[in-house]
């Protein structure tokens, strides 16, 4: 039995196969999948449709990101389409969808209804999108929006040494609730690295898909990953969101 922490896809539907053929689950392995699993490629749709049937085979839990927010309130009213996501893939998502009928479109709002905003294994590793903000954990965060935007918990460990024991004063007091915690949002190219990250206790698996990056999975016990071809290299005739 294996677990895997998945990073964020934006609509690269030839990523994440690349992948998990690489992985080559069973019906014994879990797959979590860290959020924002549209805008940015042309595939968006077709990452959930997959996604949705994926799920009916393996053990998935899906935690919601902030562009998974987006899509899921134009799916509920097609009126309402946010400024932001529009020009953060937003387009592509929506011009994804024109060859789904209504009824699919009802299926994939249902699916994002349904994601986690975040998930705590049995071992008390912790599974988000972005971060949080109370010092008392994530059961405790007043502003549940920074389950899905956080960045400000990434930023924390980096700026700590590695070094730094659980019991050390400076340690911070928002990690020191959780054995791990993994989130995807915020894209380790944004520091030059192709490969997740690890700052104290925290693993960052966005490794920048819906730029220039990659998909990763990362096998959460040994901590060996896989990654797909570049997005762009898998998308030669699309920007993504490198606008």
């Amino acid at each position: 039995m294996r677990t895997f922490a998945i990073g964020d896809i934006h609509g690269g539907l030839k990523a994440v196969v690349q992948v998990l053929n690489q992985l080559e689950v069973t019906e014994q392995d879990t797959l979590i999948f860290m959020g924002d699993y549209v805008d940015g490629w042309s595939e968006s749709a077709q990452v959930v449709a997959f996604l949705i049937d994926l799920s009916e085979k393996i053990n998935c839990i899906f935690i919601k990101g902030n562009h998974d927010v987006w899509c899921q309130n134009w799916l509920a009213d097609h009126n309402d389409v946010n400024p932001s996501w529009f020009l953060h893939g937003g387009k592509e998502t929506m011009e994804s969808y024109e060859s789904f009928s209504a009824e699919e479109k009802k299926q994939h709002l249902a699916f994002f209804e349904s994601m986690q905003m975040y998930y705590l294994d049995a071992t008390n590793r912790l599974f988000l999108h972005a971060g949080f903000t109370s010092m008392h954990g994530v059961a405790k965060e007043t502003y549940t929006h920074k389950f899905c935007t956080d960045r400000t918990l990434w930023e924390m460990a980096l700026a700590m040494d590695k070094k730094i024991g659980l019991d050390h004063a400076l340690y911070p007091k928002r990690l020191k609730h959780y054995k791990e915690i993994y989130i995807g949002h915020t894209p380790t190219t944004n520091y030059n690295e192709s490969t997740p990250m690890n700052a104290v206790n925290v693993w960052n698996i966005d490794t920048g898909a819906a730029f220039k990056g990659s998909v990763t999975a990362m096998n959460i016990d040994t901590k060996a990953f896989f990654q797909s071809d570049s997005l762009p290299s898998l998308y030669p005739n699309e920007t993504g969101r490198n606008k």
